[in-house]
């Protein structure tokens, strides 16, 4: 993330922006604390109860479950160490969740790196054919889970 800022320039030159840059860990302490506040309060207000969230928007125009249908209901469910029904909620949430953890912890890594350091370590992009077998899976996770005798990939919500 970077700010802009103006150079100071003698009178009648245009002025310059120059880059200023924000604190390298700035980034990842935002997200695990944007992540913790929300955990918390899932953690403290059950989503199983009625009316304690509000309903997908998907799900309720169409009745089918999106692919983020049931993740607060899986988040609650792994706060009280509950693997089986968070599967039982969403299982792509639960598979996606230790590889976010993974790059969470790599973003931090590569950030304190730099900060440390001063050395910029460069980021590794995922290849194209990554990304798309990625948006694929969520799409068949998606369309399977919505499939009639497919209940156990359903998120459950009655």
């Amino acid at each position: 993330m970077t700010l802009l800022s103006r150079e100071e320039v003698a009178p009648g030159q245009p002025s310059r922006l120059t880059r200023a840059t924000t604190h390298v860990m700035t980034g990842p302490v935002v997200v695990a604390a944007a992540a913790a506040a929300a955990i918390t309060c899932i953690a403290l207000r059950d989503p199983n109860e009625p009316g304690a969230y509000p309903l997908c928007p998907f799900r309720a125009l169409t009745g089918w479950d999106c692919p983020g249908c049931g993740s607060m209901r899986a988040l609650h469910a792994l706060t009280r160490a509950d693997v089986r029904s968070a599967l039982d909620h969403n299982l792509l949430l639960v598979l996606v969740l230790p590889f976010l953890l993974w790059r969470w912890i790599a973003w931090t890594r590569r950030s304190w790196v730099q900060h440390t350091t001063g050395q910029v370590v460069p980021r590794r992009l995922a290849a194209g054919q990554v990304l798309y077998a990625v948006i694929a899976g969520v799409l068949i996770f998606w369309l399977v889970r919505n499939l009639p005798g497919v209940p156990f990939l359903g998120s459950g919500i009655g």
